[in-house]
């Protein structure tokens, strides 16, 4: 027996409002069998506006740490320098207290892929390489970011990893043009990793944000071109692969309930930006 399958229709017209190039080319996807978004994830230019002034501040703090952080400095000090500077600038830090998550940003050393909890009891040493994740809400508009950074001088293997963990942010998002799909960023991801040796995680992804700390669509950095979300101006969303050295596989660690940690225990690295879908393409907002 075969049974016809109905496509979600997010998307439809304003009742009395006159039909839009953007609705003609949504509704021809739509029409198709694509998955396109609601209405409520186009955001308007004051929301923009507001989502950028945050990203301005989530910048801000990443640029903090990068100037500040070395060997033999504690996570908690990253951590108190992410509390401080948000707060000097009438920001709240959204990590802390979000679903329990009991500090203001997330460090994620070596094998750790994302979610480390800062502690006074982890110091870093020569050739640790770690991400640092923040986000941000100012006015009520949220902006996340994350950066890698490498304490001293580590290994070739790692320092590469890094830097084609880089690569695979820059590259997912040079391929993300208007009305194309969530599944052409993971793509050109997923190629770019296994290229160089790597794999991608497939437990954590991207996801849209702004308003709320997460919202859809969901942005895997693995997929098929042409599947996932169709992706139109107005849409901002976060791009921020996890690459592993070794296997893909992750577990969450038993004790804290957040810490997500490599199966193999070998090193991750991962990078992030936050998007705004133009009608030309792609403008970062924080990074």
């Amino acid at each position: 027996m075969f049974f016809n399958k109905k496509t979600r229709r997010n998307w439809h017209l304003i009742k009395g409002e006159p039909i839009t190039e953007m609705d003609r080319k949504i509704l021809f996807f739509q029409d198709r069998g694509k998955l396109c978004p609601k209405r409520s994830l186009i955001k308007t230019p004051e929301q923009i506006e507001g989502i950028r002034r945050s990203g301005v501040v989530n910048t801000g703090v990443l640029d903090l740490v990068a100037q500040e952080i070395h060997e033999g400095m504690t996570t908690a000090e990253i951590d108190k320098l992410v509390y401080d500077y948000t707060l000097d600038h009438h920001a709240i830090p959204a990590c802390l207290g979000f679903e329990g998550f009991p500090k203001s940003v997330c460090t994620s050393i070596n094998e750790v892929v994302c979610h480390g909890i800062p502690s006074e009891k982890e110091v870093l040493k020569e050739g640790d390489i770690i991400n640092v994740d923040c986000t941000t809400i100012l006015d009520g508009y949220f902006a996340d970011a994350s950066r890698m950074f490498i304490i001293g001088e580590t290994t070739p293997e790692k320092a590469n990893l890094v830097k084609v963990a880089k690569e695979c942010l820059d590259i997912g998002a040079s391929v993300c043009t208007p009305y194309s799909f969530v599944g052409d960023i993971g793509y050109a991801i997923a190629k770019h990793a296994h290229k160089n040796g790597y794999s991608v995680v497939r437990d954590l992804c991207g996801h849209g944000v702004g308003l709320q700390f997460h919202e859809e669509p969901d942005v895997l950095h693995y997929g098929k071109k042409g599947t996932g979300m169709l992706l139109v101006p107005g849409m901002v969303f976060t791009i921020e692969p996890m690459i592993n050295a070794g296997d893909w596989r992750v577990f969450v660690d038993a004790d804290d309930g957040w810490t997500v940690v490599t199966e193999d225990y070998k090193p991750s690295a991962q990078w992030e930006h936050t998007f705004v879908m133009t009608e030309t393409g792609l403008e970062i907002l924080t990074y």
